[in-house]
């Protein structure tokens, strides 16, 4: 496997840990276990999430997460809470990856996996607010119901097709920097309207 496909695979990986830490860790950990994800040598190092502390512990959390995330404001303050969580996670995941070996190369992915994850959980969070400025509760539930299967599908295109995964995560990015442009213009016309001057 070569160092883009390695660096794509991080990359996705770090990216969906900023929408679903808890679930990244969890849905990888099971495959494993489960023999779905033939993790291949240099990866070995993942084998710490297919034990049973650490899936237990991811699947509670991401139990936690799935039902926080669909109550509006609630899941506002759970990203909240998540901002240093994630970007950590999303770098150390990252840093699983790489070969252990190269020492500078595990620097950059541990640098460029938090940048990621923050990313992502930063245009998770502000796309999230602004569906929680809709009147009705159902649009929360669809969103995060939309990233939880996003997350599991994109986990496996990550994880079984090495050579698309750079794809994958440069879609991602494109996918999560829109989100932020059009957060923060709705976010801005929203909550900053300028008063109408008295004519």
């Amino acid at each position: 496997m070569g160092i883009m496909e390695i660096i794509g695979i991080a990359g996705s990986v770090s990216l969906l840990a900023g929408w679903r830490l808890y679930l990244c860790v969890f849905a990888t950990g099971l495959a494993m276990r489960l023999g779905a994800l033939p993790v291949p040598e240099h990866l070995a190092s993942l084998g710490v999430l297919e034990n049973p502390w650490v899936m237990g512990a991811a699947a509670v959390a991401a139990i936690a997460e799935f039902f926080a995330d669909k109550v509006m404001w609630l899941d506002s303050l759970w990203d909240t809470v998540h901002t240093f969580i994630r970007p950590v996670g999303g770098a150390l995941l990252a840093l699983t990856i790489v070969d252990p070996s190269d020492p500078a190369t595990q620097v950059i992915a541990f640098i460029l996996g938090g940048g990621a994850s923050f990313l992502a959980h930063g245009g998770k969070a502000s796309a999230r607010a602004v569906v929680n400025t809709s009147p009705e509760p159902v649009s929360n539930a669809l969103v995060s119901t939309g990233e939880d299967v996003a997350t599991v599908a994109l986990l496996y295109v990550a994880y079984e097709y090495p050579t698309v995964a750079a794809a994958v995560a440069g879609v991602l990015l494109v996918i999560v920097a829109g989100l932020l442009w059009m957060a923060q213009r709705i976010i801005k016309r929203v909550f900053f309207r300028q008063p109408k001057a008295d004519s």
